[in-house]
């Protein structure tokens, strides 16, 4: 059985396994949840909940046996628990075949690219021990399409294009990368690409194709690659993180993950609080603002609705630590409880008056709350938005804006909306051939430092409808 049958067989088996998920996901299960990082487009997910694809909104939990497509305008990307990212370009799909935890705790992912192109940014992360130990103890991750494989295990940047059933495009940025398919095992070094000429095209469906030397793939690698039209968004994307995924003000935060560290440290600040220690705090909140006002009730096999945050920091606070209240300070986010991912935000402290979410009692599909659930708008929108206090930085395109905490700050001595322009967007035609690495430079970014800034603690009341229900006892 070739590879590519093998990984409808799986998709079709783990979505049926998904139904055993629960909504805490503890560090001893077998199952792992990723985020849905950026959403930009048309984009959709299935979420294995046998009710095919929707929209998709940032900050939905991926599972194993989830679906995720981008229409021609669309743009999405997932991050992994270590800040690894896989990134799809407009007119692609992926199956999540496998997402789960090996006997060892290491951190086992299975992706099958059906179409299109995407764009892994990949640094597993090894525990400590001795050589064997690590290897016993290191991340794995999976890139199959048509026949081919590619297997991950040390830090690597590169892009799969797919062209129908016909051949495929690597290219690797960083790293190396190895392959394995029906004519063997091979590697690409970094800045290198190679072309895979599928064998026996229009016999894609006999399963003993591949065992036939005439019909193997054929492989031509070279020492270049040639550049393609989403190249410049991968690149501003991996810009954003490798600014902002360990800045100074989160140096203090100890914590196993990466994912979200980088939205946490844009959108907001770590402050030192009497009584509570480091805390965060998101931009632009004030005293009426509450963490619970914008987001959404998403559905998922065996766990249920689970909450989805609107914001676009909304990661990280909503499935680990906790939120709390302080008199004169507003709502902030205590880090902690690293060992399970919580389905339902957890509250302690909270004013007498405060309504945190509670779930809906029956149904399946997506509720809204507030202001709902968002995305970033598709290449070539409005370039200036509006900032209004008390928003927390809702409907801000990550990266966007130069400097935010310096917007921030204008926000909060004035306690007025403010007008910004956003970052021009990013070169969508393809350019010549390159023999050059990706950069990380993102475009309208200033190229100094980023220094801690206090977190914003004025502000007028969000715009939002009434906020949500009280949390059940």
């Amino acid at each position: 059985m070739t590879i590519g049958r093998l990984g409808k067989t799986l998709a079709t088996c783990v979505a049926l396994a998904a139904a055993f998920l629960v909504a805490r996901a503890s560090a001893e299960s077998k199952a792992r949840i990723v985020r849905l990082s950026a959403v930009e487009g048309r984009v959709q997910l299935d979420r294995a909940a046998g009710d095919g694809f929707d929209k998709a909104f940032i900050n939905l939990p991926v599972i194993e046996g989830s679906r995720l497509k981008t229409g021609k305008d669309g743009r999405a990307e997932v991050e992994f628990e270590d800040g690894s990212t896989l990134r799809l370009a407009p007119g692609s799909e992926v199956d999540f075949i496998r997402l789960a935890l090996g006997d060892n705790g290491q951190k086992l992912s299975t992706v099958q690219l059906v179409s299109g192109t995407v764009y892994a940014n990949l640094h597993p992360k090894s525990a400590g021990g001795n050589a064997a130990e690590k290897e016993k103890k290191s991340a794995q991750f999976l890139l199959n399409f048509s026949h081919e494989s590619l297997s991950v295990a040390e830090a690597v940047h590169f892009r799969v294009r797919l062209d129908a059933d016909s051949t495929a495009t690597l290219a690797v940025f960083k790293g190396k990368l190895s392959a394995t398919g029906p004519s063997g095992s091979f590697d690409v070094a970094e800045k290198h690409s190679a072309t895979i000429d599928f064998a026996g095209n229009n016999l894609a469906n006999d399963e003993f194709a591949g065992n036939d030397p005439a019909r193997k793939d054929t492989f031509v690698i070279a020492k270049n690659y040639e550049a393609d039209p989403s190249d410049a968004w991968d690149r501003q994307q991996t810009g954003y993180h490798d600014r902002y995924a360990s800045a100074v003000n989160s140096a203090s935060l100890s914590s196993p993950y990466g994912y979200g560290m980088s939205d946490l440290n844009y959108y907001g600040s770590f402050t030192t609080l009497n009584g509570y220690g480091s805390v965060w705090q998101p931009y632009f909140v004030g005293a009426n603002w509450s963490p619970f006002q914008d987001g959404g009730w998403a559905f998922y096999p065996g766990a249920g609705y689970m909450w989805v945050s609107g914001y676009p920091w909304g990661w990280m606070p909503f499935n680990y630590g906790n939120w709390a209240f302080a008199s004169g300070f507003g709502w902030f986010w205590q880090p902690g409880y690293w060992n399970s991912s919580y389905g339902i935000p957890q509250v302690v402290n909270a004013p007498v008056t405060a309504k945190v979410p509670t779930a809906p009692a029956s149904g399946r599909q997506t509720v809204m709350v507030g202001l709902g659930l968002a995305a970033d708008p598709a290449p070539g929108a409005s370039r200036r938005i509006t900032i209004n206090p008390g928003s927390a930085g809702f409907g801000v395109p990550r990266g966007s804006i130069s400097h935010l905490d310096h917007v921030a700050k204008t926000v909060e001595q004035t306690s007025r909306p403010v007008v910004v322009a956003t970052a021009p967007p990013v070169r969508t035609t393809p350019t010549t051939p390159t023999t050059t690495p990706m950069t990380t430079t993102m475009p309208g970014f200033d190229p100094s430092p980023m220094g801690p800034t206090s977190p914003a603690q004025t502000g007028a009341a969000h715009p939002s409808a009434a906020p949500p229900p009280s949390r059940p006892h």
